[in-house]
């Protein structure tokens, strides 16, 4: 069973830095990129960013570049996502998606809350 698990998420200042991580767990299972989304209260779901497995290009949404840098950990199939320079616009529910190599299913975390007090 395939399991994406997000953690690190809380309550910080205008200012302040969070780092998120999320562990992928399922015997034999891989894919080819993972993606940060993340949804705020009465907004859609958004992507913030991506990073493939096997090389280091990582790609952000244009309102995120440079302020939440996104790296992952073979060894430990986990993906980070190192959240700079908060404000309450970003108070949303992050989660962690990938797709399947083997037939492509969608996999979505439980996601974690962040919450950016002013």
């Amino acid at each position: 069973q395939v399991q994406l698990v997000e953690s690190g998420g809380g309550l910080v200042q205008l200012g302040g830095s969070l780092r998120l991580s999320c562990e992928v767990s399922g015997r034999a299972f891989t894919s080819n990129v993972m993606r940060w989304f993340r949804q705020a209260p009465g907004k859609e779901r958004e992507c913030v960013a991506q990073i493939p497995w096997s090389i280091d290009i990582p790609r952000y949404a244009d309102s995120m570049r440079g302020r939440f840098p996104v790296t992952r950990d073979n060894a430990k199939n986990t993906v980070y996502l190192q959240m700079n320079r908060l404000t309450p616009e970003d108070t949303a529910v992050y989660y962690c998606h990938t797709v399947a190599k083997a037939g492509g299913m969608d996999y979505w975390g439980k996601g974690t809350l962040v919450t950016v007090s002013s």
